[in-house]
């Protein structure tokens, strides 16, 4: 959904940005791609909101879906393309769909035969059903846990799913301030 760049613990991190969307700005409107950058790679020691957890991350923001949440495969296909040819080292997609796109998975094929790695989140309805593009035999699916270390209620799991990390009560950057 994009990142807002000018958020207090983001402000420097954002060093390139594309729009992929029909949205009018590369600016986050929804909020989850700011959370997320600001998961990744907030501004540490600045005595405000969050810290990120990659200290000396840099961030590229690749606005893939559009300010309701939504979008399309072909923009996130677009998306890992640009972040690959641009030197991205990480793509990471806080997002999926229940179907899969050629195009997506081209995409993906592309950037890992480059060496990016590739995160995506395993969803959240609760299913041991794929989720796309975390799905993909070169992408890192990665479910959620929750305060105790369990499974989020909502996350999807199964044997496809690598990786499961904190995803309940997350703090992090918002995009209101």
């Amino acid at each position: 959904t994009g990142i807002k760049s000018s958020h207090a613990d983001l402000t420097g991190k954002v060093v390139k940005s594309k729009n992929f969307t029909t949205s009018r700005t590369v600016d986050d409107k929804y909020g989850h791609g700011t959370h997320v950058a600001g998961i990744a790679a907030g501004v540490t020691n600045n005595g405000k909101g969050v810290a990120g957890t990659g200290f000396k991350c840099s961030l590229m923001n690749g606005k893939v879906l559009g300010d309701n949440g939504s979008g399309q495969w072909s923009w996130i296909a677009n998306g890992i393309i640009w972040a690959t040819d641009n030197g991205a080292k990480v793509i990471n997609m806080s997002l999926g769909g229940s179907t899969g796109s050629q195009a997506v998975s081209d995409a993906v094929d592309y950037a890992w035969g480059k060496g990016v790695v590739l995160v995506a989140a395993a969803g959240n309805v609760a299913t041991s059903d794929p989720s796309y593009p975390a799905y993909y035999a070169n992408v890192i699916a990665v479910a959620a846990t929750d305060q105790n270390d369990n499974l989020a209620s909502f996350s999807n799991f199964g044997s496809w799913v690598d990786v499961a990390a904190p995803g309940v009560s997350i703090l992090s950057a918002y995009i209101r301030y």
